[in-house]
């Protein structure tokens, strides 16, 4: 007889983009000259920091014209959403072209050059596959292991080279009925980069954006030097900083299997698919962290990473020159493996 669940911890979302992300945080912010703006967004929390504001600063103003262009992406690329545009591509038959919206053709294409980058480690048809392990949208207590065949079947439903990208048409089309395409491994990095650009356009110097997790930073923090963020240290025990790096001008994000996860006869199953097996990673890295010129490529590729592992993971963000920190499980503590580009970024 199948023992019961002896321990699940779930940080899940409920609304349109459900994405679940190890903190990153903003550390020593003095809150001197600094405004906070908070608010719900994509299943979870967005929040920006803005220090030194201009003078010519309208608290509400910025709040609202963010969260429009927010409630947008969701408009676009929220799988929760019956009306959205990637509700209507999954739901059409395969074979035929579908025009969409620049905006999310960029964010499918970057999908799938992430995914053929990482030989197929980052898939945004894995959607079925995470459902069958219970942790998709309205899984939360189903902790069953799938059978072999019903992996296989889910499988069927998944790959990326179902998807086809057509920039100069701005369309997309599937090569397979039942196919459907979910972005929530990218698309929250993507409006974290919209936020950036809409305070960029009102000459707001030094912010930092954050949508669960993912964050991207430019100019100084309220400490004056640039933001200090902090990467978690990857257990299930309170939040604590292992390791902080400095950031001006560019995006970071972190991915791991330390808070959803589920344990069943001893074995433990982490909301982390590998595409290619079909199944939760069963290594012994716990986290990875990434920091790219856009949240939308550190989001994904974060992913990415932690799917590949230990091995393959650093072996690919030292060969592409991808800044990546990796957190390896050993004994009572974690190993470090820091790729070279990341060995540059300063830390404290």
């Amino acid at each position: 007889m199948a023992s019961p669940v002896s321990r699940r911890r779930v940080l899940r979302g409920a609304g349109a983009l459900v994405a679940t992300t190890p903190f990153l945080g903003v550390v020593g912010c003095d809150e001197r000259g600094v405004v906070t703006l908070k608010g719900a967004t994509m299943g979870t929390r967005y929040s920006v920091v803005i220090a030194d504001p201009p003078r010519a600063f309208d608290r509400r103003e910025l709040k609202s014209g963010m969260e429009s262009m927010l409630e947008s992406v969701n408009a676009q690329m929220s799988t929760w959403r019956a009306d959205s545009e990637i509700s209507a591509f999954n739901t059409a038959s395969s074979g035929s072209w579908r025009t969409v919206s620049h905006d999310m053709l960029g964010v499918v294409a970057e999908a799938l050059r992430i995914g053929r980058l990482s030989g197929g480690a980052f898939d945004p048809t894995v959607g079925p596959l995470v459902d069958l392990w219970g942790f998709g949208p309205g899984s939360a207590n189903n902790t069953r292991v799938p059978t072999a065949r019903q992996i296989e079947r889910a499988a069927r439903r998944t790959g990326l080279g179902h998807i086809r990208a057509n920039p100069v048409r701005s369309a997309l089309a599937k090569g397979r009925d039942g196919i459907e395409i979910d972005l929530s491994g990218i698309a929250k990095g993507f409006g974290v980069d919209r936020m950036a650009e809409f305070l960029d356009r009102r000459d707001i110097g030094n912010y930092l954006v954050e949508i669960g997790g993912e964050l991207r930073a430019k100019g100084e923090g309220g400490q004056g030097g640039p933001w200090r963020i902090g990467i978690e240290r990857p257990t299930t025990a309170p939040r604590r900083a292992m390791r902080i790096v400095g950031l001006d001008g560019g995006a970071i994000a972190t991915s791991g299997d330390y808070r959803n996860f589920f344990e069943r006869e001893g074995a433990r199953y982490a909301h982390i698919i590998d595409p290619r097996t079909g199944a939760p990673v069963t290594h012994a890295l716990a986290s990875v962290t990434v920091i790219a010129p856009t949240t939308m490529r550190a989001d994904a590729l974060s992913t990415a990473l932690m799917v590949l592992g230990p091995g393959d993971g650093p072996a690919l963000a030292e060969r592409e020159g991808i800044a990546a920190l990796f957190l390896i499980r050993g004994g009572d503590g974690f190993a470090e493996i820091a790729s070279s580009a990341f060995a540059r970024h300063r830390s404290g």
